[in-house]
């Protein structure tokens, strides 16, 4: 139970301004939807962040990190604890050479555009994913062939134990939408991002010829977490839920895409139950069709 003290003392470690109470979930997620977080942090600085997490632990209150929210999905009951961000003031990207020193808050929009503009190669399969760096790296996220393992050569994280420690890639253990970073329940600090020199015409020829494939196949145009579920081994989700007739499929506001089933959007006020219930069926009816279990890609936060 977060009490009246909690809400004074961390509000004196990041200052009043950067402290909201009851703030609502739906307005830092990109799928629009999720209820009040008690408390909502935005700490200016890695110092700052060791200090709230400090306090959470001293004090026994249940904390999430949260980037831009763009693979999440939020209770409508919100979350009763401490929300703390890191995408809006750590977000510092620095050159070194051919490789960037970038926090974990940066977006991977930002760090691709700044690649292209220094002419380097090897970033622009992430310029439109719509993550920060951090959770990127904790999920080893992906698109149109690369990863970000194949750009990390290190990582600066914040220890369970609150301790500073740089990893280096091979210790990082990179899987299909994993890391080891998860399972240390680390927090992602910094990132040495490593590139090539390359051709700059070509590498926005690129980033352009991506964006227009994602127009043209992702429902860009609605909020959404992303792809919904994780790509079965040997299969895809988009393709299975499209063959079990759910194209357009809907439940309130939560809808699966008709321009791409592998993506469930929220066409206008759709709530975290909505979307519960429609992910809930699909799974239900492709395993009862093709016996193939459907996971969800996107992370839960709160009670459903």
């Amino acid at each position: 139970m977060i009490t009246e003290k909690n809400i004074k003392d961390l509000s004196q470690i990041v200052g009043s301004e950067y402290c909201y109470i009851d703030e609502l979930m739906k307005k830092h997620t990109t799928f629009k939807v999720g209820g009040p977080a008690k408390i909502f942090l935005v700490p200016n600085s890695t110092e700052e962040l060791r200090e709230v997490l400090l306090y959470c632990r001293n004090n026994k209150l249940e904390y999430f990190i949260l980037g831009n929210g763009s693979n999440l999905l939020v209770s409508d009951n919100g979350f009763d604890g401490v929300i703390i961000q890191i995408f809006k003031n750590l977000n510092d990207i620095r050159r070194e050479g051919n490789s960037f020193r970038v926090m974990a808050g940066a977006l991977l929009a930002s760090i691709s555009a700044k690649a292209c503009e220094a002419g380097l190669t090897g970033f622009e399969f992430a310029s439109g994913i719509p993550g920060t760096i951090g959770g990127a790296v904790i999920m080893n996220a992906g698109a149109y062939g690369g990863e970000i393992s194949q750009v990390v050569a290190e990582v600066t994280v914040l220890t369970e134990d609150l301790q500073v420690k740089v990893l280096k890639k091979d210790s990082l253990k990179f899987g299909y939408r994993k890391s080891s970073v998860a399972d240390m329940n680390a927090i992602v600090l910094e990132v040495l991002v490593e590139l090539r020199e390359g051709n700059q015409e070509q590498i926005k020829a690129l980033m352009d010829d991506l964006r227009k494939k994602r127009q043209e196949k992702q429902p860009l145009e609605f909020p959404s977490a992303g792809s919904t579920f994780k790509r079965p081994e040997g299969n895809f989700a988009g393709k299975l839920i499209m063959d079990a007739g759910f194209r357009g499929y809907s439940v309130g506001g939560a809808q699966v895409s008709d321009k791409h089933c592998g993506f469930v959007v929220n066409k206008g006020n759709a709530s975290s139950a909505d979307v519960i219930e429609l992910t809930n069926r699909i799974k239900k009816k492709v395993y009862e069709k093709d016996k193939i279990p459907l996971e969800l890609e996107i992370k839960l936060l709160g009670d459903f």
